[in-house]
């Protein structure tokens, strides 16, 4: 595949990732709100079924491939660090984030990872940002400024929970889009995806005793929890990791910006949630910083590209 298709590709994966992941967060707070679901419960089953489904397709199309990983004792390490630090981390603290506030609310302020991302990556380029990823660091701590306090320094507009998951998000966001590093690379996406949400179930069943949590199943509960796995979680994760391996861990997370918006959109119109100002201050300060850093500059993603690996 010619490099320009490459790129297009990686683009359009990582935007519709976000579009999936934000519809299905939306649906994680109608289950939280409308049906009582522990999110501690909800994310151990959305983790076991799309890694179920994402296994079934892998063993499949990429069997040599499934059986390599586990046969490189270094590459395996690293899928088990992605799959618990990363994945399971990342799951279980944005329903949190969620549960405490809202599906839009949560996915702005998971996307602090974005300006963690971008000084990490400069860190080990020992670079300083360029003059469009500085803007759009600015951009992205003012959108989650207005997010969480609506402009007030002395007062939060959320909850003290809320913040504090919404900023546990945030950091799991960066380690779970740097802690695969080149095993996108050289393995497929469905492999190292369906591996790390199965190991990723596998732990948090254990830590969180989901076995014992009481939930009342019902036909919406069984479709919404479907849906999450599957849209939300097998489907979004592999697009948004195809575009970490098609333009970069930095471009991918940023693009996929797509996120706050479409859990907006489906959070007002379905479940009528209703945002200030303040909000959408805040989440269009988001999507102008997904344009500037869409294409940074030529000078530094050579450093760019060698930091992310």
């Amino acid at each position: 595949m010619g490099e320009k298709k490459r790129t297009l590709r990686g683009f359009l994966c990582a935007a519709l990732g976000g579009v999936c992941w934000g519809a299905s967060g939306t649906v994680g707070q109608y289950l939280f709100t409308c049906q009582g679901v522990d999110s501690g419960w909800l994310t151990v089953v959305r983790m076991f079924l799309a890694g179920v489904v994402l296994l079934g397709g892998a063993l499949v199309r990429h069997r040599p491939q499934l059986r390599a990983i586990w046969s490189d004792r270094r590459d395996a390490l690293r899928l088990v660090l992605f799959s618990v630090g990363g994945l399971m981390t990342c799951q279980y603290t944005y329903l949190a984030a969620i549960r405490y506030s809202n599906s839009a609310t949560a996915t702005v302020l998971q996307y602090m990872g974005q300006a963690l991302i971008l000084l990490w990556v400069c860190l080990r380029a020992r670079r300083l940002p360029t003059r469009r990823e500085g803007a759009a660091l600015v951009l992205a701590l003012l959108g989650a400024f207005l997010l969480a306090t609506h402009g007030s320094l002395t007062a939060l507009a959320l909850s003290p929970q809320a913040l504090f998951w919404g900023l546990c998000a945030a950091v799991s966001l960066m380690l779970y889009t740097l802690l695969p590093g080149d095993l996108l690379r050289r393995y497929p996406v469905s492999v190292c995806t369906g591996c790390g949400m199965f190991i990723g179930g596998v732990v948090l069943l254990v830590l969180t005793q989901a076995w014992r949590i009481p939930v009342a199943l019902n036909a919406a509960v069984a479709l919404g929890t479907l849906e999450i796995s599957v849209v939300g979680t097998a489907l979004a994760f592999t697009l948004y990791l195809q575009g970490v391996s098609d333009v970069g861990g930095v471009r991918a997370s940023l693009l996929a910006c797509t996120e706050p918006v479409s859990a907006a959109l489906c959070a007002a119109l379905w479940l009528h949630t209703s945002f200030a100002w303040q909000d959408l201050l805040g989440f269009a300060a988001i999507l102008v910083m997904a344009v500037l850093i869409a294409l940074p500059e030529r000078a530094s993603e050579k450093s760019t590209e060698k930091a992310e690996n």
